[in-house]
C-alpha cells in the first residue's frame, strides 16, 4: 500500500511517503523528490542530483530490506533546504555499504550531507541538500 501524508509544523513542511520496498516503486520517490525540490526553486541540475541521490540511497536500503518490508520516506522542506530521510526494516545482520564505497561517494558528491545508521532492525539514510542558487 502506498501512503502519502503531509503535515505542517512551525519550522518546515513535512511529507511522509510509504511504499513497498521494491525497485518498481522508486519512481514514486524520485518524482516526489523532484516536485518538492522544484517547490524550493532548486535549479534543474540540483533537482536531478537530488533525484539520483535519493535513488542511490533507496537502492542501498532495498539491498538489505526484510522481505515484504515497506520503505518509509520523510521529506522535510525548509526555506532553502530539503532533507530526505529514508528508512526500512532490515534482515538480521544487515549492514549498509562502507562510507568508502562508490555508493557513498555518489551520495556525498550529490548532496550537502549524507548520513546513515542502523538500529533496532531498521536502517536509515538521511540526505540534506541546500539550494545553491539564489532567488
Amino acid at each position: 500500500m502506498t501512503q502519502l501524508t503531509g503535515q505542517l509544523t512551525t519550522d518546515d513542511d513535512v511529507v511522509h511517503l510509504t511504499v513497498p520496498a521494491e525497485g518498481g516503486y522508486l519512481s514514486v520517490l524520485r518524482t516526489a523528490t523532484a516536485g518538492l525540490a522544484a517547490r524550493l526553486q532548486f535549479a534543474l541540475d540540483e533537482i536531478e542530483d537530488l533525484r539520483i541521490a535519493v535513488d542511490e540511497a533507496c537502492a542501498m536500503l532495498l539491498a538489505i530490506a526484510a522481505p515484504g518490508a515497506e520503505l518509509d520516506c520523510r521529506f522535510s522542506v525548509t526555506e532553502d533546504a530539503l532533507t530526505v530521510e529514508v528508512t526500512v526494516p532490515t534482515v538480521p545482520g544487515a549492514k549498509l555499504p562502507a562510507e568508502s564505497s562508490f555508493a557513498w561517494k555518489v551520495l556525498t558528491a550529490l548532496t550537502t550531507s549524507a548520513t546513515a545508521g542502523a538500529t533496532d532492525g531498521r536502517a536509515t539514510i538521511s540526505l540534506l541538500t541546500r539550494r545553491a542558487s539564489g532567488w
